[in-house]
């Protein structure tokens, strides 16, 4: 290797050592020990290995990098400002509420693509935009993801590592960081870089083991990586927490801690001398894409049922993003080995070079979805609405990755019937419900869920769509429209005593227990709430004002966090009465009817509870 660019990777390494220790002890807060174990391995990556156009984050084949290890956030602001992309002066500001420059990365900074610091999700979006890269865009990017030893630990992780050997991602290449400590103790294997690797090559990966400070060692692997055309590689580096300083180098108890002003400070900065302030490297920028026209959107085909017709919302759906994929080239799908339930099978059956089966690994399903999100495609990312919640912090850090990505949740709540509870999502809109910037919408029939799909795909951001397994019958015309934020009012009259409020299921329950009530000379005002985040709260109130300002909301979900609480939340301030009927206790196996029965959201249900509040 030519002695010139060692020492200078050297040099700029030394630098991101500086930085992180200087930048950390004016905030006086973060974890300079672990950008200090990785400024080598950073060094070569940003200086000598990495193509990207410092003056162009957009480039589309500037190489991808996650920094998996967030908590190292600050070595990675070091090595922009030593690219030139921000200032030096801008390091100063780390942590602090008027910066940009965050404790972990997120994408404030348009530099990051993803929010990273919840440990073991990197590889997982690294899969994503891999993917993109090989087999949508056609790209010759690389994608590079730095993880810590300690994450290794986690399953997604793992479940990163089957599914990029599954599809020969040899455009993705790791870096674990084996500095041996995690943040309470020894990392589970310790410095034992020999039993990563075969772990790694167990998997279908190239494994090379180096010394992480040694940047021959470090830029011979990386030329490997690059080289290798048929698989993923992972470079497995031991390297020290707290290099180069003697005070903390492969010390226990400085997880977590600055160096204090003072002595401390001095001395470290003694040791690691003065910073090179010469710019004596030039980066590799990527090759100009071709030149490739504007993807031409169409309008989506509309529904085509027939009134009355028996069809399951999760039908709808997989007719919706088939439709969907015809109309709009940016969709793709991506499904946990349950498409031939969620109906996504329609959209692979149509569009199998924009369909990615990610088996059952739910939280490298969404980690997957998160990446391509963040190459530009609209993913719709499907499972069981249960199974959905296995991968709740991936999608919870979706929200704080700021990716425009779609969820879809079939066989939710009792209604499912037989599988019994373990297969039932009872939570999830909950979950989403809490997510910052998400919507949430429950079609309740084939026409408003192959709506709802279209409408999800134009929003910006995080849309979850809740399907429901039982046939039901079509209600709406082929031609109504669903916005984001709205809600239908499927029977009023001027003789309406309460409004009953359902979605999915519920709402064809109350239609029932309409009739039902008409036959005994009582009269509800019934609403389909197929917006459930943002709620329709002008067309609540309304209904409210014209019922003796009563509400009864139905869901098929727990009673925190659903539907119910949506409601009260719009309208709970506006001395209203509102009663909710939702799945109390712990399900069981039964037959649909028997269960909605059960647990006090059947029709008959909504029956009673009207004769004693109306």
């Amino acid at each position: 290797m030519a002695e010139n660019l060692t020492t200078i990777l050297k040099q700029k390494a030394n630098n991101l050592r500086i930085h992180s220790i200087v930048s950390t002890s004016e905030a006086g807060s973060g974890h300079p020990t672990t950008c200090m174990s990785a400024a080598d391995i950073v060094s070569a990556l940003f200086f000598h290995a990495m193509r990207y156009d410092p003056q162009n984050s957009n480039h589309p084949n500037n190489d991808r990098f996650i920094l998996s290890k967030g908590h190292a956030a600050p070595v990675l602001y070091a090595a922009w400002a030593e690219a030139g992309i921000i200032s030096v002066d801008d390091l100063l500001t780390l942590r602090r509420i008027d910066s940009d420059l965050e404790g972990h990365p997120t994408p404030r900074l348009e530099w990051i693509d993803v929010a990273t610091g919840s440990l073991g999700q990197g590889l997982s979006i690294g899969v994503g935009m891999a993917l993109n890269g090989k087999c949508l865009d056609k790209s010759d990017y690389r994608v590079y993801v730095l993880l810590g030893d300690g994450e290794a630990a986690e399953g997604g992780v793992w479940e990163a590592v089957a599914l990029a050997a599954h599809y020969k991602l040899s455009n993705l290449i790791g870096i674990v960081d084996v500095n041996g400590m995690g943040q309470s103790q020894h990392t589970m294997c310790g410095s034992d870089i020999e039993s990563y690797c075969r772990r790694f090559e167990a998997f279908g990966w190239k494994a090379i083991g180096i010394d992480g400070h040694n940047l021959d060692e470090i830029l011979s692997a990386l030329n490997e990586a690059k080289a290798t055309e048929d698989r993923p590689t992972m470079i497995i580096a031991r390297t020290f927490k707290g290099k180069g300083v003697s005070f903390l180098e492969n010390k226990e108890g400085w997880h977590g801690k600055t160096i204090p002003k003072g002595e401390q400070l001095d001395t470290a900065l003694t040791e690691l001398g003065p910073l090179t302030t010469d710019r004596n490297f030039e980066i590799e920028k990527p090759a100009e894409p071709a030149i490739v026209a504007e993807p031409k959107i169409d309008e989506v085909a509309l529904p085509d049922y027939q009134i009355g017709e028996a069809v399951a919302t999760r039908s709808g759906y997989g007719a919706g993003l088939a439709k969907l994929g015809d109309a709009n080239p940016l969709v793709v799908a991506l499904d946990g080995d349950v498409k031939n339930s969620t109906y996504a099978d329609q959209f692979m059956a149509k569009h199998s070079d924009r369909y990615f089966e990610m088996f059952i690994a739910e939280q490298n399903l969404v980690g997957a979805g998160i990446g391509l999100s963040k190459c530009g495609k609209i993913p719709f990312v499907s499972s069981f609405a249960a199974f959905l919640l296995r991968a709740g912090d991936h999608i919870r850090m979706s929200a704080i990755s700021q990716a425009n990505i779609k969820y879809v949740g079939s066989h939710c709540g009792v209604s499912i019937g037989e599988d019994g509870p373990s297969q039932m999502g009872l939570e999830d809109l909950a979950i989403f419900r809490a997510l910052p910037g998400s919507v949430v919408l429950y079609p309740s029939d084939a026409v408003a869920a192959e709506r709802l799909v279209a409408g999800a795909a134009a929003y910006k951001g995080i849309a979850y769509i809740r399907t429901s397994r039982p046939a039901t019958p079509v209600i709406y015309s082929n031609d109504e429209q669903f916005p984001i934020g709205g809600s239908k009012v499927v029977r009023s009259s001027d003789r309406d005593q309460v409004t009953v409020i359902g979605a999915g299921v519920t709402l064809h329950e109350a239609l029932q227990a309409y009739e039902a009530l008409k036959a005994e000379d009582i009269s509800i005002r019934v609403i389909d709430l197929y917006s459930i985040k943002p709620v329709d709260t002008e067309t609540i109130l309304s209904a409210a004002a014209a019922t003796n300002d009563t509400l009864l909301t139905v869901e098929d979900h727990y009673p925190e966090g659903g539907l119910g609480d949506a409601v009260l939340g719009a309208v709970g301030s506006q001395g209203l009465k509102i009663h909710k009927l939702a799945v109390n206790g712990l399900p069981r196996s039964g037959k649909p009817d028997e269960l909605m029965e059960l647990h006090g959201i059947s029709a008959a249900c909504i029956v009673r509870k009207v004769k004693e509040i109306a």
